[in-house]
């Protein structure tokens, strides 16, 4: 009797989903962002190539999910946005803050973050997060320069994780997010939409 190869769920397999993400984890590690491909994963974890689409749907969202990020940073900054360049560096200052000082999600988030400084981490950051999950967000507030504007940016947001709450740097950990807001904002609204050859504005 001729058997066919079995597509979609792997029988016997009660998580198949983890498994899958356990191979993706592997893969970015070893491979990057640029050289995994979903085709590979799906191999690597014994399943046909369409489960990992049914589950995740594209790279972008595999990668996200096995860096085990519990907010969607596209859907974090959508609102931000939509309301146009007019102020949005204090509205992606506000809002970022709103995320990481709750105490449930910046336990989550810190372990991320860990993971992404080891020594691995840092090429997903490069090839991954920042052009594939934050750079398409970003560019809709830049009108020219974005890959001068949105590294700028890039850059501002990391040292104030890395400040506030990794190191936990007493006057940046205790300050008041309005306070990060209005002395961090403007900076960063001239880094999206300012004059870059005019050099920094003074913070407030």
């Amino acid at each position: 009797m001729s058997t066919r190869s079995s597509r979609g769920r792997r029988p016997g397999a009660p998580d198949t989903r983890a498994e899958v993400l356990d191979a993706a984890r592997a893969s970015f590690a070893e491979k990057g962002f640029r050289a995994t491909t979903i085709r590979a994963v799906a191999a690597s974890a014994g399943v046909d190539p369409a489960l990992v689409h049914h589950y995740f749907g594209s790279k972008d969202n595999l990668f996200l999910a096995a860096l085990e990020m519990p907010v969607d940073p596209r859907e974090l900054l959508a609102p931000v946005v939509q309301l146009g360049p007019d102020g949005a560096g204090e509205r992606l200052l506000r809002t970022f803050l709103s995320v990481w000082d709750d105490p449930e999600i910046q336990v989550r988030l810190l372990a991320v973050v860990r993971s992404v400084l080891n020594e691995d981490g840092g090429q997903l950051l490069k090839e991954g997060f920042i052009p594939v999950v934050v750079g398409p967000v970003l560019s809709r507030l830049v009108a020219d320069q974005p890959e001068v504007r949105i590294p700028l940016v890039v850059s501002q947001v990391v040292g104030l994780i890395v400040a506030r709450y990794v190191l936990a740097l007493p006057l940046m950990a205790l300050m008041p997010p309005e306070d990060l807001v209005a002395r961090m904002g403007p900076v960063i609204q001239h880094y999206l939409t300012g004059d870059l050859a005019a050099g920094v504005v003074e913070p407030v």
